[in-house]
């Protein structure tokens, strides 16, 4: 069968074409994997806004309420880097809320995507960093809360830490969060995850592809999870504004092929999400994003 694949049109808040976040990258996303035959248009599962109550179990009720209403402190907007408007606040609900369906398909099939994701930098009490909500620490709560999963590995491996990630579940040992990055980038204060690995600048393929496979053997010894959320970020590539390494498309390929083949030949069902990519060129983003869903596409059951 196909992989299963999670998109909502209204992933794409439309903002300007100069705004430093590329959001346009979702709606090219989808377009491109259709192109590549990954599905077709009535093929993907569309989520619709996730429920406050499924927000409030990763995030400070405060705060979830004020996303709501559309009424989020000025300072923490600056934080996040855009206003929380209705357009926005949708976005944040539908792609939380597809975290949560992909998360439930990879159950099923082994293997599932969601066209956006990876809101790591959202901590509990707040967003940051272009991340409103933070989708996999919802997913992962509904899934516990909901007795579908009794543990999870969160395995990040976009350029920046996942350091809302760790924050929300740093006493939660129900939830093992890992994170490699590139240690001089953003957040300059890192957070404590169960397993950190920084990287120095400028590692290319084949030096990141070595120690990842060093990584996924320690991450053996320690946790064996109900499933893997996995922050696929592309903004490892070498062309990418806000990376410091120099991965290659080729590399990225490899990367999504080593983790999906871990987990899988474990029996572990795999979710996801497509994390950072930055560039005035966003339809070269959007391609990049592709290489997750066309890997993960190889290992649906």
């Amino acid at each position: 069968m196909r992989l299963p694949i999670v998109h909502n049109p209204a992933y794409d808040a439309k903002f300007s074409p100069d705004h430093r976040f590329p959001m346009s990258k979702y709606r090219l996303l989808a377009e491109a994997i259709m192109r590549e035959g990954l599905a077709g248009p009535g093929d993907f599962h569309v989520p619709g806004p996730a429920p406050a109550a499924w927000v409030k179990l990763a995030h400070d009720p405060a705060y979830v309420d004020q996303v709501y209403a559309f009424d989020v402190p000025e300072r923490i907007e600056k934080e996040i880097g855009f206003p929380v408007t209705e357009r926005t606040a949708l976005r944040a609900q539908c792609a939380t809320a597809g975290t949560v369906m992909a998360a439930r398909l990879a159950l099923e099939h082994g293997v599932a995507c969601n066209t956006a994701g990876g809101s790591h930098h959202a901590s509990r009490a707040q967003g940051a960093g272009f991340c409103t909500f933070n989708d996999v620490a919802v997913a992962a709560r509904v899934m516990l809360a909901d007795g579908e999963i009794s543990s999870a590995l969160v395995l990040d491996l976009d350029v920046h830490q996942g350091d809302g990630t760790a924050e929300i579940f740093a006493d939660d040992d129900r939830v093992f969060t890992a994170s490699v990055h590139n240690a001089k980038n953003y957040p300059v204060r890192k957070a404590v995850s169960d397993y950190d690995l920084g990287l120095p600048d400028g590692m290319d393929d084949l030096a990141y592809l070595k120690t990842l496979a060093l990584v996924l053997e320690e991450l053996r010894a320690r946790i064996t999870p109900d499933i893997v959320f996995y922050n696929a970020g592309v903004d490892v590539h070498r062309d990418d504004r806000l990376g410091r390494l120099s991965l290659t498309d080729h590399g990225i390929e490899q990367r999504e092929r080593m983790v999906f083949s871990h987990f899988r030949a474990r029996g572990i069902p795999v979710c996801g999400v497509i994390g950072g990519g930055y560039s005035k060129d966003v339809e070269a983003i959007a391609l990049r994003h592709v290489i997750l869903h066309r890997v993960a596409s190889e290992f649906v059951f």
